[in-house]
């Protein structure tokens, strides 16, 4: 992002990004439990914008890892280990996932122990292989594909197991570690505004989504 200032504390619309996407989440249910994973050392300045922002959500913190995944097991850590239910889990800095999709992704959870949002592809896609630099390339058929986002449901009793076993670089969200134990994910459409705040160009499209929703 190129900013002293992690991503997810940047402000959009008025707001730094984290406290939106919490929001969100409120709007969906007031009743959801909502746990806050954050680097220790970040939460001092969270807690400074809290107070400046006057933000006054309800929520548990846990401290994050040195990886997604081990961040992830930190905030498991904070359910009970009998407790029944649906986790899911979500990239705080995606402050625009529709209440309809955070809804969908709970209720097939609920079916079926794991559900994912996905977009289709828009793009044309190339596979790349070779070594050195020296790739060739292939296009691939994009209906073949779609892009993952996040919230990710799952059955907690599912999630937590899959969550025992040891890391591996190959897990890349959390359905790829639920996959690993050989539970099926199911696919839910997602929304394309939930972008997921990278880059200073997202920033843009960001304060864009938010104007048009102000002027809806």
């Amino acid at each position: 992002m190129g900013s002293d200032i992690p991503k997810q504390f940047l402000p959009i619309g008025g707001m730094p990004v984290l406290m939106r996407t919490i929001r969100q989440f409120r709007a969906y249910s007031r009743e959801l439990r909502i746990i806050l994973v954050l680097p220790q050392a970040q939460q001092e300045y969270w807690r400074q914008l809290c107070d400046e922002y006057l933000f006054e959500e309800d929520y548990q913190t846990a401290n994050g890892g040195s990886t997604r995944f081990h961040s992830i097991c930190n905030g498991l850590m904070l359910i009970p280990d009998d407790e029944q239910g649906v986790v899911a889990v979500h990239d705080g800095v995606r402050p625009f996932p529709s209440v309809e999709v955070i809804g969908s992704c709970f209720e097939a959870a609920r079916k079926h122990g794991a559900a994912i949002p996905v977009v289709p592809v828009i793009e044309t896609i190339r596979h790349l292989s070779g070594e050195n630099g020296n790739e060739a390339s292939v296009t691939v058929p994009r209906a073949d594909y779609r892009l993952v986002q996040t919230p990710q449901a799952f059955d907690i009793q599912l999630h937590k197991r899959a969550y025992r076993q040891p890391f591996s670089e190959q897990f890349t969200d959390d359905a790829s570690v639920v996959e690993s134990i050989g539970h099926d994910i199911t696919l839910v459409e997602g929304n394309r505004e939930n972008i997921k705040i990278t880059t200073p160009f997202d920033i843009i499209i960001a304060e864009a989504i938010i104007r048009k929703g102000q002027e809806e």
